[in-house]
């Protein structure tokens, strides 16, 4: 019932509340949404099942291409079609299940055979997949190539966004208190042993890092049919490496700290902007660093460890 009042506390804030919120910070609160899935969905990855994945703007952008193409091509082919709500809603759902879903794929396809590597190995073939996939976009005069594809139809809503945020997290959380879940915590903690107690670990490896994909591959959708251009210099490895960050700064292995962290940071970004017109430099990513520094030595564990708000909750009463 919460999950189910929640969504419907996002269509009512989208269609009261959102015409009259400041356009600046209505677009911040749609990145954020995205972030929210991105940390949440890495997380699964490399807090709940211990891996250590860099490559999750290369699923992003597999989902982002995927999902615009087809209502590109949509809107190119059958115009009058998609100037009625219905069919447009209907098929910006499809192109999302169609980029989640390619994704997945390309997780599949990566995950099967790498994810028998741990630590630093397991990170280092992430990133070139993640590389890999940045550098065919480039090359492909299909989807632009470095001119990137322009014009691509608004879809991305807010009530669709946060949508996908409360359903992204109710499926994580519902997974994670699983036998399913249970098997990746118990990857995580140890691999031997789990394996010993009869889990098949590199599966349990492979299906988190699927889900985890197919839920960036979504993110990749909304962010293109909000931001309506995609290029590959969006989805290089500093994209891969501001979602990590917000899983560290939150806490590994807690879908509280992802969601705060996501918050936190896409919002501390554009908060220390005004600085610039005092000091006419941009040091907002040099300020943005030192305090991620100082995070870390505070806290090494991050903002909620491997905590849920509910913990703090028992705890009080």
């Amino acid at each position: 019932m919460y999950w189910l009042f929640s969504i419907i506390s996002v269509w009512v804030f989208h269609f009261f509340i959102s015409p009259w919120v400041d356009p600046y910070f209505f677009t911040i609160l749609m990145f954020t949404g995205i972030n929210i899935i991105l940390a949440a969905s890495l997380n699964l990855v490399n807090g709940f099942t211990g891996q250590f994945s860099l490559g999750h703007a290369g699923f992003m952008s597999m989902g982002a291409y995927a999902s615009a193409m087809i209502t590109v091509t949509a809107r190119n082919f059958f115009p009058e079609m998609m100037a009625t709500p219905v069919f447009s809603t209907l098929l910006f759902l499809l192109s999302l299940g169609v980029g989640g879903t390619l994704a997945a794929l390309a997780g599949y396809g990566v995950g099967l055979p790498s994810l028998r590597l741990k630590g630093d190995y397991l990170a280092v073939v992430t990133l070139g997949f993640g590389e890999i996939i940045r550098v065919v976009f480039l090359n492909i005069d299909f989807v632009g190539g470095a001119r990137g594809l322009p014009d691509i139809p608004y879809l991305s809503t807010f009530g669709w966004i946060y949508t996908v945020v409360i359903l992204t997290l109710f499926i994580i959380w519902r997974t994670l208190h699983s036998s399913q879940g249970r098997a990746f915590l118990a990857v995580r903690e140890d691999e031997i042993a789990a394996e010993a107690m009869g889990v098949h670990v590199t599966s349990a490896k492979v299906r988190t890092f699927v889900m985890g994909a197919f839920f960036a591959g979504i993110a990749g959708g909304l962010f293109a049919h909000y931001l309506r251009y995609l290029n590959p210099a969006i989805f290089d490895f500093n994209r891969s490496f501001e979602v990590v960050i917000m899983v560290v700064l939150g806490g590994m292995g807690s879908l509280t700290g992802s969601v705060v962290a996501a918050i936190l940071l896409t919002f501390s970004r554009e908060g220390l902007r005004f600085l610039q017109e005092f000091t006419q430099i941009d040091l907002r990513m040099v300020i943005y660093s030192l305090l991620l520094i100082l995070m870390m030595i505070v806290r090494p564990k991050g903002l909620f460890g491997s905590q849920e708000w509910t913990t703090f909750f028992r705890k009080k009463r």
